[in-house]
């Protein structure tokens, strides 16, 4: 019986042509040295409890209803839930078994704690993914209220502003995502090109919608080499930001949807997975 990598490669699945399933040999390691990255990050810069309450000690405390309070409350409780599931996950003797639900419960911790900050600064509660990494972006990000290694953004999806934006954070280091980052330089180089990628997957996804679009139909080209066609695009582009949060929306979906099989599939996935872990502890 032939594997089903080959299978898919060969015959596609009914979302992707085979043109369009991941290549293994990438998909995997720059799931787990995107995440290797950050964690390096998180300890140069030396993110840590400590940290956090010295650097928004300095923010001006609003006054927040006891309805506000309560959902600022309820989303860190439903962070600390995931985390608490995290390190469930970690006494786990293959790691391979529970690295894709890993990730989604990681996702959700992050997500959870995005939507209680945003609670608390504007008393909003967004119900989507995309509204939540959106308003994060706005009232954390852009404000400078996110730490680094989490404080990089970009402004803009129009090319000229993702290569303008992305020269502060490739300029702390390059490394690709292919390679374990094992020094502070190489992950930064990995975080740049994590966020480059995901500049680069948002601007796909919105050259789609504009295809589809009936402004874009009523010019009638194929492709956007036409000035009104680029027109469209680069509105489109230009009203879409990224951020961190951005990222682990996408992190969480190449573990759930796209990528999902390169985490518990074929026989070097347990001792790349452990080897992750390992290098973390």
């Amino acid at each position: 019986m032939t594997s089903l990598y080959t299978r898919m490669r060969t015959h596609g699945t009914l979302t992707e042509t085979p043109d369009e399933i991941p290549d293994a040999v990438f998909a995997l390691p720059s799931t787990l040295n995107w995440m290797r990255a950050e964690a390096i990050l998180v300890s140069d810069c030396a993110l840590d409890i400590s940290a956090a309450q010295a650097f928004y000690g300095r923010v001006q405390r609003k006054e927040l209803s006891e309805r506000q309070l309560n959902s600022v409350f309820e989303q860190l409780l439903f962070s600390l839930h995931q985390i608490a599931a995290l390190r469930g996950m970690a006494a786990v003797p293959n790691k391979a078994d529970v690295a894709r639900v890993g990730i989604v419960t990681w996702y959700y911790g992050v997500y959870g704690a995005a939507s209680a900050m945003i609670a608390a600064a504007d008393g909003s509660f967004p119900e989507t993914h995309t509204s939540t990494a959106r308003q994060w972006d706005r009232q954390i990000v852009e404000a400078k209220l996110a730490m680094a290694p989490f404080s990089d953004r970009l402004g803009s999806l129009v090319k000229s502003d993702v290569e303008h934006d992305l020269t502060g954070p490739r300029s702390r280091g390059s490394h690709s995502l292919n390679s374990v980052p094992k020094t502070p330089e190489q992950a930064w180089g990995c975080h740049a090109e994590y966020l480059s990628g995901t500049a680069s997957w948002e601007q796909w996804n919105l050259e789609q919608q504009v295809r589809n679009s009936r402004e874009f139909k009523a010019l009638g080209v194929e492709n956007f080499r036409t000035k009104a066609a680029r027109a469209l695009r680069d509105d489109a582009f230009g009203r879409k930001s990224i951020c961190f949060l951005h990222e682990a929306s996408r992190y969480r979906g190449k573990a759930n949807y796209r990528d999902a099989i390169y985490l518990a599939y074929g026989k070097a996935v347990p001792k790349l997975a452990d080897d992750f872990i390992d290098n973390l502890t």
